[in-house]
């Protein structure tokens, strides 16, 4: 490459530089031998000669080439530019030309305003999809954040950067492994953090993240070092977006606390898991976050080499009769935690976001762990504690049978209690209203869950539990279960898509492909998407068939000879046309210049669009 002509490869001239990360430049240019715009990102000079860098550059190419999605940015082409250094030393320069997109990174938009409710859903629907997409091609992210999220001008999602991409087949080597740490401080998964093995479910806890940030307007957690950030993502529960943000439902809250669930098997386990329970919470439909404990709450941190003093614990020896033994029994297991940091040296600058610039230091201590330290079974409380602690738990028990004695047991309900038996009745196919009427009038609880149910319709009972004509007793709880419709997917945004890009979104998002329409535009290039029916970002049944209109290219020009120069750049201009106009006077010697148009250069009817058009006024003499 010489610096007169800047052509990479004999192909690529290269343009502006347009975006600068830790680890790269990136420019526009042209490939001259297709004609087309892309983008060119160059590993920079000072890195080039570092194999680690070189080896992740070429990792970006190898990894984002597998993968062909509208909702991802696309690699062309990669290679080594090789030049001469002044003293004749010859230089590899690593390039990777990608498709050039139009519109604002992510991480810029944060910055400038706060995202409506539906936007913040909708970039978490297409970042998902994206990961689907990958996922599927057997690769993980690792880096997700604002900064590798483009937001296109038609609101479209493009997820960038696979620099520190691994495959999954590769994923059983530590996120610590020869080059230390990689990934993003703020947006890590609590694997990441302690140096573990990652899989995709640590891409959906940082799209946990992003969704929590986008929605709240700030990350879930924050401090003054990446170390304290890194603490907090493995060992402290995040609040509830709703507490920052009270517009949030509860149904949305749950579906960002599963996200971020501690424990991998705790948290959605695929992209599609997670996209589906994000569009079913608009429609008020919750997942269950911490159905098994996964994200208990965490002791306070401790000093190594403080000596930890563990509490006593003094167990009541209760007769086995009492229904109340199992309950204080198990009030009685304790555990204390402390968090261990074992030495694991950050050595890796991740573009765009440096460990340094983040508060990690070469060879510091950084990795965190948590350990359980159990009580040993042989620790033997004081005689007088047993003795006092006995002496209260004989008084509650005395307290409890002469409560029971003097009728409290019949404020108890254990399963339905109340006269007769009463047969459940028939509730299904009514709906939910009807049988909530009815059972309540039955003098039994109703407890509404929800199903989705491409059969039965939307708000109808499916099944109820117990079934119709079982024998129960007064006020037992009766599950109904009632159809929340056909899944709820969000439609993605096809402007500016081609038909085929267009169709491989619709398949992702599990609709179908309507009819195809052409339609003349003034600005949306020929074969592209102009318009959809049903329109981006709606949430719809999953099946339902999604029409298309695809620009022609052309435009319709109207005839404008012997109108007033002023009415025909109106209609000439109008965005149904969007032409450029000039206009130039017919020679008139000695006359006067008119404004009446008697030419125009392009011809009146179906035109191609944005074209320059020449109007030819009147001489007056």
């Amino acid at each position: 490459m010489t610096e007169n002509s800047k052509i990479i490869a004999g192909r690529y001239e290269l343009g502006e530089l347009i975006g600068r990360g830790g680890m790269a430049e990136v420019y526009s240019g042209v490939d001259t031998r297709l004609g087309r715009t892309v983008a060119i990102k160059l590993l920079k000079a000072d890195l080039a000669a570092d194999s680690s860098f070189e080896i992740r550059f070429r990792q970006e190419a190898q990894a984002s080439a597998r993968m062909a999605h509208p909702t991802i940015v696309r690699v062309y082409d990669a290679g080594d530019e090789v030049t001469m250094d002044s003293n004749g030393v010859e230089r590899h320069l690593p390039y990777i030309v990608m498709e050039l997109v139009r519109g604002e990174v992510l991480r810029e938009i944060l910055r400038s305003r706060k995202l409506t409710q539906q936007e913040a859903i909708a970039y978490a629907t297409g970042v998902l999809t994206a990961l689907e997409f990958s996922h599927a091609a057997g690769v993980v992210h690792r880096d997700i954040k604002p900064a590798n999220v483009m937001i296109t001008d038609s609101n479209a999602v493009k997820v960038m950067d696979f620099g520190i991409a691994r495959a999954v087949s590769d994923s059983s080597a530590t996120l610590a492994h020869t080059n230390g740490i990689v990934g993003t401080a703020q947006y890590f998964s609590p694997e990441q953090a302690r140096g573990e093995t990652v899989d995709l479910r640590s891409d959906l806890y940082s799209t946990g993240v992003l969704l929590y940030e986008m929605l709240a307007g700030r990350p879930p957690f924050t401090g003054e070092t990446a170390v304290s950030v890194a603490y907090q993502h493995v060992s402290e529960l995040a609040p509830a977006p709703s507490t920052i943000n009270p517009s949030i439902s509860g149904a949305i809250d749950s579906v960002v606390m599963k996200a971020l669930a501690k424990e991998r098997v705790a948290r959605f386990q695929s992209a599609s898991e997670f996209r589906t329970a994000l569009i079913a919470s608009l429609s008020g439909q919750s997942v269950a976050a911490f159905d098994d404990g996964a994200q208990p709450a965490t002791a306070p941190m401790q000093p190594i080499d403080q000596e930890v003093l563990e509490p006593t614990t003094v167990r009541p020896v209760l007769p086995e009769s009492d229904p109340f033994a199992e309950l204080l029994a198990s009030a009685n297991e304790e555990a204390t935690g402390t968090i261990v940091a074992a030495p694991e040296p950050v050595t890796e600058l991740i573009e765009d976001n440096a460990f340094s610039q983040l508060g990690f230091e070469t060879g510091s201590t950084q990795v965190l762990t948590t350990t359980i330290k159990k009580k040993n079974s042989t620790d033997k409380p004081s005689a007088g504690l047993m003795w006092g602690f006995g002496s209260g738990a004989g008084i509650l028990i005395i307290g409890l049978v002469i409560w029971l004695i003097a009728g409290g047991a019949a404020l108890l309900n254990f399963g339905g209690g109340g006269g007769g038996k009463i047969s459940v009745a028939n509730v299904v196919g009514k709906t939910y209203d009807e049988a909530y009427t009815t059972l309540t009038n039955q003098k039994l609880l109703v407890d509404k869950q929800l199903q989705l149910s491409d059969t039965v319709p939307l708000g109808t009972v499916i099944s109820s539990d117990p079934p119709a004509g079982q024998q129960v007793g007064a006020k037992t709880t009766i599950t109904v279960l009632v159809s929340a419709g056909k899944e709820q997917v969000l439609m993605p945004d096809l402007r500016g898509l081609t038909e085929e890009e267009a169709t491989l979104a619709l398949t992702d998002a599990k609709l179908e492909l309507g009819i195809i329409t052409q339609s003349d535009s003034a600005t949306v290039a020929l074969n592209l998407v102009i318009s959809s029916d049903p329109g981006a970002n709606k949430s719809i049944p999953a099946g339902t068939i999604v029409n298309l209109v695809i620009s022609t290219g052309m435009v319709t020009v109207p005839n404008v000879v012997n109108l007033d120069q002023a009415d025909a750049i109106a209609q000439l201009s109008a965005p149904q046309v969007g032409y450029t106009v000039q206009s130039i006077v017919d020679s008139c010697g000695t006359g006067t210049p008119g404004t009446t148009v008697i030419a125009q250069s392009i011809l009146p009817g179906s035109q191609p669009q944005l074209q320059t058009i020449i109007l030819t006024l009147s001489c007056i003499n």
